[in-house]
């Protein structure tokens, strides 16, 4: 069982490589922290936007989400002039964000991190979730409501250890 996200890779923002601002030849990975084999790429991007302080994508990934997936790992890579590629940012986008409705359209940025765990732009998606597949039994409380249907309550557990006693 899986979730179907809609990616849309919208933009980076300054971007840096070497201390030079990243104009072109970057590319943006996906990947899901619980498969190792799976990998959703965007192409090179060709436009920028903002006078260069920008790479511009606007490109469409549909991915596959397995559902004991924690993250997605968005990895912004560039080509280097020698013909490598180096990973230039990265983000560690928690898939709990991601989940509020089906069909509904929701923007994100999150900060990108290079990999002296500096700070290195910022990336802008866009996501929908295309097709929730439920799996069944579904965690949580049972509860019926009056008309005979029903439910399930799911929370998010508040652990009396990390309350401040002293407030």
């Amino acid at each position: 069982m899986s979730h179907i996200l809609e990616i849309i890779i919208l933009n980076a923002e300054n971007l840096h490589m070497n201390k030079n601002s990243i104009k072109k030849n970057a590319f943006v990975s996906l990947k899901c922290d619980s498969s190792n084999e799976t990998c959703y790429s965007t192409k090179d991007n060709t436009e920028e936007c903002g006078g260069g302080s920008c790479l511009l994508w606007n490109e469409k990934l549909v991915m596959e989400v397995p559902l004991n997936a924690r993250y997605i790992i968005a990895d912004v890579k560039c080509k280097t002039s020698w013909g490598n590629i180096k990973s230039v940012g990265m983000a560690r986008i928690p898939v709990s964000d991601l989940f509020l409705q089906d069909d509904q359209v929701q923007f994100f940025s999150y900060r990108l991190w290079d990999n002296r765990v500096r700070r290195n732009g910022v990336i802008n998606i866009s996501v929908t979730v295309k097709v929730m597949e439920y799996s069944y039994p579904v965690t949580g409380i049972p509860v019926a409501d009056d008309d005979g249907s029903t439910g399930v309550v799911r929370g998010i557990p508040v652990w009396v250890s990390n309350i401040r006693r002293d407030c």
